[in-house]
């Protein structure tokens, strides 16, 4: 892999004056840092590990292995090859920072707030991935876009172990989640790059970045936060704290440097405000990742998981602009309904209002809620995540 080519180099040029990278490690869990560019960092212990599976051919043996290796706690596999134990071994380990009480109560966290956090990670996350170029692509011409509800179930299952009772303990999953999908990521920089429909559309020479990487993460924590507050659901500050921590520790278990990894909210907003926001439009691919989304609800339910519904959520939580880029037409009945019910809705539901007499809305929005996260979080089991040898 050349860190930088010839092509990287001219496009640093260009995007210099609004893509640079200013944000400060000082704000990262490590507190300090090099300050590089994480669009020139990958995954030096994964990446020529996974390129010398795929070239050995070991890749089938080791998928086939690696589907009983599903529980934290679990033993490895025998019959792994060495250097890839070896790996696994290291990259299954927390952090020496990572804080099992914040962990345990960003469980509370998930229990209480779980009905949320299925709609926000399907319609808010799920439809934001669609318009982050580099990640459409990247989704689009590898192997997970021949099969999207197959891939879409596989990013569901992050946001379902991370957010299950033992998530980071011996019974759970999330662990063996994130150690995978780092080595999925390998294998796309590998296979991307061979792949002439990729190479005419992207604008860089090998995908996933540790750059892409942080702006997925915070299309997922920091923009469910983001809309919590916009819905001015009340959050205890230690539960705020320790969501924010369970994502933390899952960023470091997918292979991000801990100098990119925000320290606070705060610092993951910042952050955000350089990496992701700026970079948001539309592209055909994202636009046909999109429409696939919105209709997952149809073999699910024909009535409030329907795509005109489900386009009108997507509206609602991301605006106009982005539901253009989409081409979400609009709703004449849910789009004014969202607009006007919504936060009363929120407000009853957390006891901040008492309950008025029954309007429907209401009781569309909590069957909704409940409908949704159903869709979006059960897509996720029984899943496995296994390393590509081929692209689209």
């Amino acid at each position: 892999m050349e860190p930088l080519s010839r092509r990287n180099v001219l496009k640093a040029g260009a995007l210099g004056a609004v893509g640079g990278w200013t944000w400060s490690p000082t704000g990262s869990v490590a507190g300090a840092g090099a300050g590089t560019d994480p669009r020139w960092v990958w995954d030096p212990e994964a990446d020529p590990l996974v390129a010398n599976l795929i070239e050995r051919g070991d890749v089938p043996r080791v998928n086939e292995l690696l589907r009983t290796w599903k529980k934290n706690g679990q033993a490895l596999p025998a019959g792994l090859p060495t250097d890839l134990r070896d790996f696994i071994e290291y990259a299954r380990q927390l952090p020496s920072w990572a804080d099992p009480g914040k962990l345990a109560t960003a469980v509370e966290f998930n229990e209480k707030r779980g009905l949320y956090l299925g709609v926000l990670y399907g319609l808010a996350s799920g439809m934001m991935s669609t318009v982050i170029p580099k990640e459409a692509l990247a989704v689009y011409y590898s192997q997970g876009g021949a099969d999207m509800k197959d891939r879409i179930s596989k990013t569901a299952k992050l946001g379902y172990d991370i957010g299950s009772v033992d998530a980071y303990l011996p019974g759970g999953e999330m662990i063996v989640t994130a150690v995978k999908t780092r080595l999925v990521h390998a294998a796309v920089r590998h296979l991307l790059p061979q792949s002439p429909h990729w190479t005419k559309v992207a604008d860089e020479d090998i995908p996933i970045s540790q750059r892409d990487i942080m702006v997925t993460w915070h299309s997922l924590p920091t923009t469910v936060m983001r809309k919590l507050n916009d819905w001015k659901v009340p959050i205890p500050a230690a539960e705020s704290a320790a969501f924010l921590h369970s994502w933390q520790v899952g960023a470091y278990l997918l292979g991000v440097r801990e100098e990119y990894i925000p320290n606070s909210w705060a610092e993951a907003d910042s952050q955000a405000e350089q990496v992701l926001d700026p970079i948001l439009k539309a592209t055909p691919e994202g636009n046909k990742l999109a429409d696939i989304l919105l209709n997952l609800g149809a073999d699910v339910d024909a009535g409030l998981l329907s795509k005109p519904i489900l386009g009108a959520f997507t509206r609602f939580m991301l605006g106009d602009e982005i539901a253009g880029w989409l081409r979400i037409p609009r709703e004449l009945v849910w789009d004014p309904l969202l607009r006007t019910a919504w936060g009363p809705f929120i407000a009853v539901r957390e006891g901040l209002l008492p309950f008025p007499l029954a309007p429907k809305a209401y009781w569309l929005f909590d069957e909704f809620l409940r409908k949704a996260a159903l869709l979006f979080l059960s897509e996720a089991r029984p899943i496995s995540i296994e390393i590509p040898v081929t692209n689209r």
